[in-house]
C-alpha cells in the first residue's frame, strides 16, 4: 500500500502532498496554511490599536463596503476580512507592504493588490459618506459653527493639506514638489462642525496654490450658484468672495479684532480635522510609497473611513511616534480685491459692530 509523503514547502509556508511510488499521481495539492482571524485573535483594545476601528465597525460597516467576490475562482482567494484588515493596517501604520504581508502570511505583491483594490472599493462610496448634508442639517451645522466661535452663517471651513508621495517620475514629476521641497499631493478639504469631511479634492500636485484648486473645484460652483447656502471660512491663501470669508491682515477697530477672533476660532476646526485625520491614518502624515493614482485613491478611501469613524463615534487612536512631514506654508498670492474688501467690511459692520 502506497503511503503519501508530506513535504513542507518553506517558500509557500504550506504542505505539499506527494503520492509515493505512483508515477500517474495527479499534480500535488497545496493546502493553505491556517491564518489567524484578527477578529478572534486580538482583544477589543488590541484590535483597535492595530486597525483604528472597533470590531463591530469593521464587521458591520467596512466589510460590507468591500466586494466579497474577487471575480475569479482560481487559486486560493484571500478572505474578505483579511483583505480589509490588511488594508486598515496599511492605512493606520504606514508600514512597508512587505511588513503588512508578513503579519498575514501574504506576499508583498498580494498586499499591494489588496491595498489598491480595497481603496478603490472604499472610494467608490465617496458620495455616500462624503457630502454636504441637506438644508435642515446644514442649518443645524450653522448653529454648531456659531457656538464654536460666534461667526454667523458658516456652512464649512476650507483648507488644503499636503500628503507626501513618492516621485511619480516622468517629465511632469517636479510639479509635485511643494514649497518644502518634497513630493506631495495638495488635498483640499471642507470640514463640518463635528470634524467630518464634507468635500475632498485629491487630484492636484503639491506645487499648486490653494486658491487655484478652489477656483477649479465643484464646491466653488455650488456656492457661487447658491446651490449651497451660507458661506465658507478660509485663510489668506483664498480670495475674499461673497461666499468665502478670509481674515483681516491688519485689524484696527474692536469690530475688526472681534471678526478675526471669531474667524480664527471657527476655522480652527479644519486644522483640527487634519490632525485627527492624519493621526488616525498615519499613511497620510508620512510619505505614501504607492503609485500616483493609487495614492490619490488611498486618500479618498481614508476620507470615507474617517467619516465612518465620526458617525460611529470611534475614539481617537492613542498617541504614538508621530513624525509627520512638515506643514507647507501657503503664499499669499492674492491680488488686491477691492470688491471682496467691501463685502467683508459690510459683513463686519452688520454682525460685529
Amino acid at each position: 500500500m502506497a503511503v503519501n509523503r508530506h513535504v513542507f514547502d518553506r517558500d509557500f509556508n504550506e504542505f505539499i502532498v506527494y503520492a509515493r511510488d505512483n508515477p500517474y499521481a495527479p499534480a500535488p495539492r497545496r493546502y493553505l496554511r491556517d491564518v489567524d482571524n484578527p477578529l478572534e485573535f486580538y482583544s477589543n483594545s488590541e484590535f483597535f490599536r492595530r486597525f483604528r476601528f472597533s470590531k463591530e465597525t469593521v464587521t458591520d460597516v467596512i466589510v460590507p463596503l468591500v466586494t466579497q467576490d474577487n471575480g475569479e475562482n482560481r487559486g486560493l482567494p484571500v478572505p474578505t476580512i483579511i483583505k480589509v484588515t490588511t488594508a486598515l493596517r496599511f492605512y493606520g501604520s504606514n508600514s512597508f507592504q512587505i511588513v503588512c504581508g508578513d503579519l498575514n502570511h501574504l506576499n508583498q505583491s498580494t498586499v499591494s493588490r489588496i491595498v489598491k483594490v480595497v481603496s478603490q472599493e472604499l472610494a467608490a462610496h465617496l458620495q455616500q459618506y462624503v457630502h454636504f448634508p441637506g438644508v435642515p442639517q446644514l442649518r443645524e451645522n450653522t448653529l454648531r459653527f456659531f457656538e464654536v466661535g460666534g461667526f454667523p452663517g458658516v456652512s464649512g471651513c476650507i483648507d488644503c493639506t499636503h500628503v507626501g508621495i513618492s516621485s511619480p517620475g516622468g517629465q511632469f514629476a517636479e510639479l509635485y514638489r511643494n514649497r518644502k521641497q518634497y513630493m506631495s499631493l495638495n488635498v483640499q478639504v471642507v470640514s463640518g462642525p463635528n470634524l467630518e469631511i464634507l468635500d475632498v479634492v485629491t487630484r492636484w500636485p503639491g506645487s499648486t496654490h490653494d486658491s487655484r484648486i478652489f477656483n477649479n473645484s465643484r464646491v466653488m460652483v455650488r456656492f457661487e450658484t447658491k446651490t449651497l447656502p451660507g458661506h465658507l471660512l478660509g485663510d489668506n491663501g483664498y480670495p475674499q468672495l461673497e461666499f468665502l470669508y478670509t481674515p483681516l491682515l491688519a485689524p484696527v477697530t474692536p469690530a475688526d479684532i472681534q471678526y478675526n477672533t471669531a474667524h480664527k476660532k471657527t476655522r480652527n476646526l479644519v486644522e483640527r480635522l487634519f490632525g485627527v485625520w492624519k493621526r488616525r491614518f498615519a499613511c497620510l502624515g508620512h510619505r505614501l510609497r504607492t503609485k500616483l493614482q493609487t495614492s490619490s485613491t488611498v486618500i479618498l478611501a481614508c476620507a470615507v473611513l474617517h467619516n465612518v469613524a465620526v458617525r460611529r463615534g470611534e475614539p481617537l487612536p492613542p498617541p504614538g511616534d508621530e513624525n509627520h512631514l512638515p506643514a507647507v506654508p501657503v503664499a499669499n498670492l492674492q491680488p488686491r480685491n477691492n470688491r471682496g474688501a467691501v463685502i467683508r467690511r459690510q459683513f463686519i459692520e452688520r454682525h460685529f459692530n
